[in-house]
């Protein structure tokens, strides 16, 4: 199990150094993904919600940044805003890792169409890779979601709720 974690931390640190790495070399050679903005790469990059969670939010499931930034409204006690940093620092760890994926899936995707070589196969198998890493993603918000509601007291999600206009 050991092996696998030091693995998966080498994979994760590749990934983010590579990133970072095309990041600066793009910004300085005007070679971005033409698809994308630049908010829309630092959102991936940063780990952020973009919408992805919105289903949960909309239907009373919190989710875990907004509740410690309404950590004083809700009176949160201590365990409940250090369970909800756990949920959160967990969330954004795999969020940035696979924002980071999705980035350098989306910078291929575009080298292959700039480069004149895009083929159905090879576009196809990029396609699918990144909606695999976007369900991921995805997942990742949700679920953290979920695992706030379980934290909240059914009267801190209606304060929640009416403090995020909803």
């Amino acid at each position: 199990m050991r092996n696998f974690r030091c693995f998966l931390i080498f994979i994760f640190l590749t990934v983010m150094i590579n990133a970072q790495t095309q990041s600066h070399n793009s910004s300085a050679t005007g070679n971005e993904i033409k698809a994308f903005t630049s908010e829309q790469i630092k959102s991936y990059l940063d780990g952020e919600g973009m919408g992805l969670a919105k289903a949960a939010e909309l239907n009373h499931f919190p989710g875990p940044k907004h509740v410690l930034d309404l950590a004083n409204e809700l009176k949160l006690g201590q365990t409940q805003i250090d369970s909800t940093k756990k949920i959160f620092g967990n969330m954004k760890e795999k969020a940035v890792y696979l924002g980071n994926i999705i980035i350098e899936k989306e910078r291929q995707l575009d080298q292959l169409f700039s480069s004149g070589k895009a083929d159905l196969e090879s576009v196809r198998n990029l396609v699918t890779e990144i909606a695999e890493y976007q369900g991921e993603l995805r997942f990742t918000h949700l679920q953290a979601h979920i695992q706030q509601k379980d934290i909240l007291t059914s009267e801190q999600i209606l304060i929640y709720d009416s403090l995020r206009g909803y």
